[in-house]
Order: C-alpha cells, then sequence, then structure tokens
C-alpha cells in the first residue's frame, strides 16, 4: 500500500528540507519540499530520486523530460506546468490538483492517485502501467492515442475525458462514472460493469454506426 504520511515513507529520516528553486538538469536526491511556490521553473531534464513534496505549488514553467523515481507528493498543486516526456516510477500524489498540465508522451509506472483533481491534462501518447486513480475527478482529461495497461479508476469519476485511439490492457473502469469520448475499438480490453455497459451502450453503438430503432 502506498504510504498515506510523510513519516511512513522508508526515507523519511533521510530528507534534508530545500529552499531556493529548481535547476535544468539538476538532481535531487532525498530532499524535502515543503510550503514552496514555484513560479514559471525551469528545470528540464532534472532528476528527483527519493523525494516528498507537501504543499507545493508549481506555477507554469516547464520540466519536459524530467525523471521523477520513488517519490511523495501530498497536496501539491500544478497549474499550466509542462511534464511532457516526463518519466514516473513508484509515485505516490495524494490530494494533488492539476490544471492545464501537459503530460503528452510521459511513462508512468506504479503511479497511485489518491483523491486527486486533474482538469484539462494532457496524457496523448502516454503510457500508463500499474497506474490507480482512486476517489479522483478527472475533468478534461486527454487519453487520445494513451497506452493503459492494468490501470484502475476505483471510485472515480471521468468527466468528458478523450479516449480515442487508446491502447487498453486489463484496465479496471468498475466503480468509476464514465464521462469519455471513445472511437469504434477504444474500449477493447476494459473491464465494466453490467450496469457500465447499459450506461455506455448508445456510445458504443453510435460508434460502430448502429441505428437503434426505438419502440
Amino acid at each position: 500500500m502506498a504510504p498515506r504520511e510523510l513519516a511512513d515513507l522508508p526515507y523519511a529520516a533521510a530528507l534534508t528540507s530545500h529552499s531556493g528553486g529548481l535547476a535544468a538538469d539538476g538532481e535531487y536526491d532525498t530532499v524535502q519540499f515543503s510550503d514552496l511556490t514555484f513560479d514559471q521553473p525551469s528545470a528540464g531534464n532534472a532528476k528527483f530520486l527519493e523525494c516528498a513534496f507537501t504543499q507545493v505549488s508549481f506555477q507554469g514553467g516547464q520540466l519536459k523530460r524530467s525523471r521523477f523515481s520513488d517519490v511523495w507528493f501530498h497536496d501539491v498543486r500544478l497549474t499550466g506546468v509542462e511534464l511532457a516526456e516526463t518519466s514516473w516510477l513508484d509515485a505516490t500524489v495524494i490530494r494533488g490538483a492539476a490544471a492545464g498540465v501537459s503530460a503528452f508522451g510521459a511513462q508512468l509506472r506504479r503511479v497511485a492517485f489518491h483523491g486527486c483533481k486533474l482538469d484539462s491534462v494532457n496524457f496523448r501518447g502516454a503510457r500508463l502501467t500499474e497506474v490507480s486513480f482512486d476517489e479522483c475527478l478527472l475533468r478534461h482529461v486527454d487519453f487520445s492515442g494513451a497506452q493503459l495497461t492494468k490501470t484502475t479508476f476505483t471510485r472515480s469519476r471521468l468527466d468528458e475525458c478523450d479516449f480515442t485511439q487508446v491502447t487498453l490492457d486489463k484496465v479496471d473502469l468498475r466503480g468509476a462514472e464514465l464521462g469519455i469520448t471513445i472511437s469504434p475499438e477504444s474500449l477493447r480490453g476494459a473491464i465494466i460493469t453490467t450496469a457500465q455497459l447499459l450506461d455506455i451502450a448508445p456510445l458504443i453503438a453510435e460508434n460502430l454506426g448502429i441505428v437503434v430503432d426505438p419502440p
């Protein structure tokens, strides 16, 4: 289970506090970022290993191609941040908020989102493997052309999310509210309930060109 408290992190005792900004190509190992605001950071290709972020705000800027390994985020807000082609491994995000974030081509593996809000986040062409969204709100999130493998959306709400041309493999949508846009084969590889199938049947029929004649 992903750690919910800072003290639960196996590297908590080794963390050192960070002050100042972020640097391009910077390397941050066992660093704690707490109560900070990064305004228009330019930190492309940065590396974050065993780091913790608590009550941190990112306003614009870019961290393109940065790497996040074994990192923990709590109450972090990202607004208009460039996260394209970033790499995420063994990350936990709790009560985070992201709006207008560009993460196309990103690679996420074993990433857990808990109680997060994602609004207008661009995951086009991204790869999500063993990613979980638990009690999250996803609004206008673009997954078009992305590859999702063993990804779950437990107790989450998807509102006007784009699943066109997506590739799914063992993606569990049970328990989620599905407000999605799809292409004909978008849901191949998804796991849904009978009730969900009935709810989205008109959408599937429309994409397959089936005309349903009401009685």
